[in-house]
Formats: C-alpha cells, sequence, structure tokens
C-alpha cells in the first residue's frame, strides 16, 4: 500500500523534527520557558572542575518532597533528570561550609544576597516554606536566581552537586 503524499510529507517533517530535537538534547542544547533566566535556547558546557560561586549552572532536582511539590505546582518542568524532572538554571552562590542565613530575606557569609526576599507563599496564594537556613553541607550547592518569583535554595535547601550538568550558556535568548 502507497501511503498519499501529504502523509508522506507530513512523516518526513515529523521525522526530520525529531531527529533535530534529539541532536540537539545529545549535543547539550536546551530550552528555557521559565522566567528565572532568559527564555530561549541554552547550551549545556562541561564544567572540567567543581563547581564555584558566580557559575551559572544547569543542575538536576534531587527526588525529594520539595521538588515533587514544585513539580505539581508548575514550578519546575518534565524533562530528562532523574524523577522525569526538568534541569534548573541557576546560579551557585554557596557552596560546602559556608553559612547561609535565612530571615526576611538571604545571606551568605553575612553578605546580603540581592533579590533575595523570602515569601510566604507563591504568585497563586499557596504557602511556601523557607528553608531554616546552616551551613551548605560536603557536596551540595546553594542556589539562587535573581527573579522574584525563583524557586530555588530559599525554598529547598541546597542540593547535591553530583546532580550538576554543566555551565548554562546563553545561545539564543530573550529577556524576560
Amino acid at each position: 500500500m502507497r501511503w498519499p503524499a501529504a502523509i508522506r510529507y507530513a512523516g518526513a517533517a515529523i521525522g526530520g523534527i525529531a531527529a533535530i530535537a534529539a541532536a540537539g538534547w545529545l549535543g547539550g542544547y536546551r530550552i528555557n520557558t521559565t522566567p528565572s533566566y532568559s527564555v530561549g535556547l541554552w547550551r549545556i558546557e562541561a564544567l572540567g572542575r567543581p563547581a564555584a560561586i558566580g557559575d551559572l549552572v544547569f543542575i538536576c532536582p534531587p527526588l525529594t518532597p520539595a521538588f515533587a511539590m514544585a513539580f505539581e505546582r508548575g514550578y519546575i518542568r518534565r524533562g530528562l533528570c532523574p524523577g522525569r524532572f526538568s534541569p534548573l538554571i541557576k546560579t551557585v552562590v554557596a557552596a560546602e561550609g559556608q553559612s547561609v542565613d535565612i530571615g526576611e530575606h538571604v545571606s551568605v557569609e553575612g553578605r546580603l544576597l540581592t533579590h533575595s526576599k523570602v515569601h510566604p507563599v507563591d504568585a497563586e496564594g499557596r504557602a511556601l516554606v523557607a528553608w531554616q537556613g546552616g551551613v551548605v553541607p560536603a557536596g551540595f550547592l546553594y542556589l539562587h536566581s535573581d527573579y522574584v518569583g525563583s524557586y530555588d535554595s530559599r525554598y529547598f535547601g541546597p542540593i547535591p552537586a553530583a546532580g550538576l550538568l554543566g555551565r548554562a550558556v546563553p545561545v539564543l535568548t530573550f529577556e524576560n
């Protein structure tokens, strides 16, 4: 049986799009649709070293109740990380052994982080529970975004550096 031309062309187009998407995924390209950082095409670049303060990174969230709730509420999306979560794009602001204080705002080693107000509720009025603060444990990173509504370590605390995928490099992005 020979399929009609329109169906053959549609199938070829869908196959081509799937091949491009797979090549992009395998090549480390990701599309960011969240407001924490610029929307658009990003690339994961190998760090070749442990993450450092100031690094903008892609990192897989751990399988914790905080991230299960974040997924249910739409703070994070479906992806290829464990638990089928999408990777986060965040800035490393504290690492192993550093002290993080949480009050109305966040401070690291006594230095107040900009745009770090801790909100009691999200944009839809649902309760948010802030991490209590403390010393970042060995093998963990404390992550932050300047976006006012970011779901970051203010709420979920430090996360394992083992989930680090690499440095986040904007390729073709648009300011939010």
